[in-house]
């Protein structure tokens, strides 16, 4: 008897366990995905998929006036990007780094503007090395101009910080808004 009430206990313990891990890892999934989803934002046209990783989105800004070296910019919080091609042939696309009018307006800091001789910029491609640039010497504002294959799917991360060698004043009210624009050549179609 005691060996029936012992095996009926264990079953229904188990039981119960099995039902909690169940409801744990179910639950997890869930968060994750609504966070994850949430920081996701879309832009599509008919031949590309642009995701942006990042609750700012297509946005990049620089708060701080902190110069660091390349090494430790490189090591900076990136801007994620997903550009993922819909088409059975290759697309070619530019990556383009604009002034956000709209925000330096909004925030009214026209003179407490970085200057873009005192940025550098970075950008990863998969898993190729990083190209670092200073803004200004990008013409146009074009990081990259490249092509995208068919059905492919490219990751750039995307870094900012203050030169080095910046005469800036360490921690000044100053700031950068800019935002980043994916050109389709063929289409001259601009996904922000």
């Amino acid at each position: 008897m005691y060996q029936i009430n012992r095996r009926r206990e264990i079953i229904k313990n188990t039981i119960y366990i099995f039902f909690i891990l169940l409801l744990a890892v179910v639950s997890t999934y869930y968060i994750y995905n609504k966070f994850q989803g949430a920081r996701n934002i879309d832009f599509n046209s008919e031949s590309l998929d642009v995701t942006y990783h990042e609750k700012t989105g297509d946005k990049l800004t620089l708060n701080k006036v902190i110069p660091v070296t390349d090494s430790v910019g490189l090591s900076s919080k990136a801007y994620l990007i997903s550009i993922k091609n819909n088409l059975t042939e290759k697309v070619n696309y530019k990556l383009k780094i604009v002034d956000d009018l709209e925000q330096i307006k909004e925030d009214q800091c026209e003179g407490n503007l970085i200057t873009k001789d005192n940025i550098r910029i970075s950008i990863k491609e998969n898993r190729k090395n990083n190209k670092i640039y200073t803004l200004s010497e990008l013409e146009d504002g074009l990081l990259l101009d490249d092509e995208i294959g068919a059905l492919e799917k490219k990751n750039l991360a995307i870094r900012i910080w203050i030169n080095q060698d910046s005469a800036l004043p360490m921690n000044a009210k100053m700031h950068y808004h800019g935002i980043m624009q994916i050109v389709e050549d063929d289409k001259v179609a601009v996904i922000q």
